[in-house]
């Protein structure tokens, strides 16, 4: 199952369920923001961010 990570990796932002966050395939997870000035690439692992699945509370 993915993990849901309440708070961005970079800024600490927090990140509802139901919002808006970036993973890569080891869900390392970051809000939208961090993920545009990053060029959509983790700075963990150099994978690929791509939009999280959002799950309804």
């Amino acid at each position: 199952m993915l993990e849901m990570r309440p708070i961005c990796e970079r800024c600490e932002a927090p990140l509802p369920a139901d919002g808006s966050a970036q993973i890569c395939s080891y869900e390392c997870t970051f809000c939208s923001d961090c993920a545009i000035a990053m060029d959509h690439r983790c700075p963990n692992c150099s994978g690929e961010l791509v939009p999280r699945p959002r799950r309804t509370p």
